[in-house]
Formats: structure tokens, sequence, C-alpha cells
């Protein structure tokens, strides 16, 4: 039905294809986020085309891009290789498309999309700050964070309406530089599955072995090191049990350096993202310590199990944003507050029974993946409403 030119698709369910390199890797938080929405959005009786490499019905190839490839699949993330007839297989009768990265196959998709005449919507998901923690000296330039920001503007951005970003700072940072586009401030949001553990006995003692847990891409703006470091300086760093879930390129050096550091032996690797609910449930205090980060999914599935947050400080990183009182932030790479603050928490079990509880009804009143994707589809109806040109 359309009126005055207009498609009305106010109550109709949409048809949505989302172009993401990496469908098929649940280890990476972009896929990860990608597949939920998409479940979500079958759920919420819409259809959904996953357009990438390990998709099911419209997989891509893998593009391999001289060590900068390399670089990537230790974060368990692969480019795919841009391909005219996937594109247009898969974009023939959707309502609109949404592009994940402003790599060489989200800017083909987005303009094969225009050229079919689709409306096309894109995520701003890969933070500057986050290409430039894993490419050494490079990060050092003057003004090469700006750099980026322009460069993923004029790759893609500048030509798209409508950008989901996952946190108000995320789109004080795009506006910043420049970005003119109606940016629709929208949660990654959570999986039902990371629901509360058992509550803390307030009654009892502080657990031994007492489980702090991380979770992410083990990479130097994730800076997992001062947590290691605040361990090894806690006053009870001897019943301390350390689990770092994630994978990359900084496995082996924060391996050996919590070897010899801690006086228990560290959990650092791989945990398959099924696990992970059960995982976090398991846990006693939860730790974040990233430098940048544009939403920090890891933290908000660390609260709705339950767990209390302790949460670095940083103007690059959203995360902070979640903390609901003092004891849940430290500044950003301070190894010796972090280790107050965890001991505080570990000597306070009253606060921390009270407290995760607290936590899990908050991230539940406003961070489900349920109520993400109503938002998401509200933008790309909006979307819908006029197409652009590529």
């Amino acid at each position: 039905m359309r009126e005055n030119g207009i498609e009305k698709s106010i109550d109709r369910p949409l048809t949505i294809a989302l172009v993401v390199d990496t469908v098929g890797n649940q280890g990476n938080g972009t896929s990860n986020s990608a597949l939920q929405w998409a479940a979500e959005l079958e759920r919420q009786g819409h259809h959904v085309r996953l357009v990438g490499v390990g998709a099911p019905e419209y997989p891509a190839r893998v593009n391999k891009v001289p060590l900068v490839s390399w670089v990537a699949a230790k974060q368990l993330m692969q480019f795919a290789e841009p391909s005219d007839t996937l594109f247009r297989t898969a974009f023939q009768g959707v309502d609109v498309v949404h592009v994940y990265m402003p790599f060489k196959f989200g800017r083909r998709a987005a303009k094969v999309a225009h050229q079919m005449g689709i409306p096309v919507t894109a995520g701003f998901h890969l933070q500057p700050e986050n290409v430039l923690y894993s490419a050494g000296p490079l990060r050092h330039i003057p003004g090469i964070s700006s750099f980026l920001y322009w460069l993923f503007k004029h790759w893609l951005y500048k030509r798209i309406d409508h950008i989901h970003v996952p946190t108000e700072m995320t789109a004080s940072l795009l506006r910043a530089h420049g970005y003119k586009a109606k940016l629709h401030v929208i949660s990654n949001g959570y999986s039902p599955v990371y629901s509360p553990k058992k509550p803390v006995d307030p009654e009892a003692s502080a657990p031994v072995p007492f489980r702090v847990i991380a979770s992410g891409r083990l990479a130097s703006e994730k800076d997992q090191i001062t947590l290691i470091k605040a361990v090894s300086m806690s006053k009870h760093a001897g019943g301390i049990q350390l689990i770092i879930a994630g994978t990359g390129p900084l496995k082996q050096y924060l391996r050996f350096r919590a070897g010899r550091l801690l006086a228990r032996k560290a959990d650092i690797g791989f945990h398959k993202h099924a696990d992970m609910p059960d995982l976090l449930r398991s846990g006693d205090l939860f730790v974040h310590c990233s430098i940048a980060d544009i939403e920090s999914v890891s933290v908000i599935e660390a609260m709705a199990c339950g767990l209390v947050p302790v949460i670095a400080a940083s103007e690059l990183s959203a995360a902070s944003q979640f903390a609901l009182l003092g004891e849940s932030l430290f500044p950003v790479q301070n190894a010796a507050m972090l280790a107050r603050r965890i001991d505080w928490w570990i000597e306070h079990q009253v606060e921390r029974a009270e407290w995760g509880e607290k936590y899990a009804e908050y991230t539940k009143a406003h961070y489900s993946v349920e109520a993400s994707v109503h938002k998401f589809v509200d933008m790309e109806r909006e979307a819908i409403g006029g197409v652009g040109s590529f």
C-alpha cells in the first residue's frame, strides 16, 4: 500500500537483509549481535536474510587482505568478498538493507542496493580508537583517529541517511566528526539466556576462591593487563580466581604475565558463546578495564546475570554509563584503585548481594534485545519512507 508515493508499512512485517562481513562466528561481538537481532526479528514476525561469510542462505567468500586479515583473524573477524550476483540475489524483494561495517563488502552491498532502489541503513560498530589500538605505533600519529572517522564517513556513512549507534557517546563522537545522518541510539541489547544467577547469601562470608570474571577480545585497548596487576595487588590475592574469557593477539602475553604475577592459575582464553551465561553466573564479580569501547555488551550480559560490575572510567569507552554506584567505577589503567575496588566488594558481602540483584533488574528494564529490536524496526520503517542516492 502506498500513500503520496511513500510506502505505508506501519503494521506490515518487514523483509530485512543484514550485511555482516562475518556471520557464522559466535566469538566476534558484531557477529553475535547480528545473529541475536536476526533471531529476535524473526521472533517478532519479520523476515531476515543474513549476508556474509558463514551465512546459511547467502554465504560470501572470504576476502584475504594481506596482513590486515591476519590481525583480524586473531580477533575472530574475517572480511567478505563482494559479489554483485550474491547481493542481487539476496536483496531481491527485501524492504531494506542494513550494513554493519564500512569495509569493501558493506560498501558494495550498499551501492548495489541503491542501484536496485532499496533503502539502506547502516550501523556504526567499529570505533576508530579500537582499530588503532591494534595498529601498534600507528596509533601515535597525530590526527590518525580523526582521519579514520573521515575515512569511514567517506567510504560509506556520508551516503546513509539513518545510522544505528549503540550509545550516546558514539553519537557524540560522530557528530563531532561531521556525520550528518540521523543517528538512532539503540543498545545492542542482551539475549534472554543471560538470566540472573541464584542470589548471593548476604549472611555468608565471601566465597573462596572468589571468582573475578572479565570478557572481551584479548587486545591492548581492552587493557586486561591492568586487571591482572590489580588482582596481584589485592589484599585477598591468594583467594582470587581470575577468568578472562576471550581470544586475541595478546593471549600468550596475558597468560605469561598472569603466570608470573598471580597466586592462583588464571583461566585466560576462548569460551564458547553458548557457555557464557553459565560462566557468568558462576562468578562473584565482573571487571571491565577497556580503554576504548563502543558499547560493551559483555558488561550488559554480566549485569543481566546478577554480577556486580567494576568498570574503567575512560572518555573513549561507553561502558562507565552502566555503573550505578561509585564502587563500580575506577580510573582507567589504574591497577591500584581497581585492586581497592575488588577488595571492597570481597569485604562487603551484604552490598554485593543487594547490588547484584539491582544490576540484574536495571539491565532487564533497559537493555533487553527485544526492546532494542523494536527500536531498530522503527528506524528501518523510517528509512523505507525515503531512498537516498549512492
